[in-house]
């Protein structure tokens, strides 16, 4: 069974994920970052609202909100 895993996971490649394969969108790397920055802005005001905190949030959700202006 381990042996299962390792092979499986050798052929794991992690480039491939962040690819998009036509109009199926993948994982992109400016949302997972925005998603990290927002998270961790979150985590860090715990539960009371600081200035930087919102600035972390607004600099996490801009690469998303700039993404629907884009053309593919």
């Amino acid at each position: 069974m381990q042996k299962q895993i390792i092979s499986m996971l050798s052929k794991f490649d992690l480039t491939e994920v962040f690819k998009g394969k036509g109009d199926l969108k993948r994982w992109s790397s400016k949302r997972t970052i925005g998603g990290a920055i927002v998270t961790y802005a979150l985590a860090a005001m715990a539960g009371s609202i600081t200035w930087e905190g919102v600035v972390l949030c607004l600099i996490g959700v801009l690469p998303l909100c700039l993404s629907f202006l884009e053309k593919d």
